[in-house]
């Protein structure tokens, strides 16, 4: 069975069908001044990895909340906004509309002896409550599945 329960403040039509596309016209669906006054009022506090595959990859590539708040930051700054699409959080749901955005973050990059820009790919959702930030995906660029 299908759960068609929508977490996310934006609403609409989620598919229900295994290939049918999921990309949602227009967007960014949640202004770039909502999200970062939810990061600076809230910060880690607004902050959560909504599927188990997010939790896998801060473990892979040693993120913590704080780090999903700094990418969400530069995401909005100075990343590129690349498509608003549904995400569920596991096969039979919930649901939830997502803005993706990709991004460069300075590391220290300990094999290099030096900072070098980092790429990364992140996806969230403002949950119905308008007090939480649902990550569905953060990872580097090279590791997209």
């Amino acid at each position: 069975m299908v759960n068609k329960t929508i977490v996310s403040r934006f609403t609409g039509d989620p598919p229900l069908d295994e290939g049918v596309c999921r990309k949602i016209a227009g967007g960014p669906l949640y202004p770039v001044a909502e999200v970062q006054a939810l990061l600076t009022g809230l910060g880690a506090q607004a902050v959560r990895a909504w599927t188990n595959k997010c939790q896998r990859d801060m473990q892979k590539w040693s993120l913590d909340t704080d780090d999903l708040c700094e990418l969400l930051q530069i995401a909005l700054q100075s990343g590129r906004f690349r498509g608003a699409e549904w995400c569920v959080q596991h096969p039979n749901g919930p649901w939830a509309a997502c803005d993706a955005y990709s991004l460069v973050r300075r590391e220290w990059i300990a094999n290099a002896r030096k900072e070098m820009g980092i790429g990364y790919y992140i996806k969230f959702a403002i949950a119905k409550t308008g007090k939480l930030l649902l990550v569905v995906s953060c990872h580097p660029w090279e590791d997209r599945r």
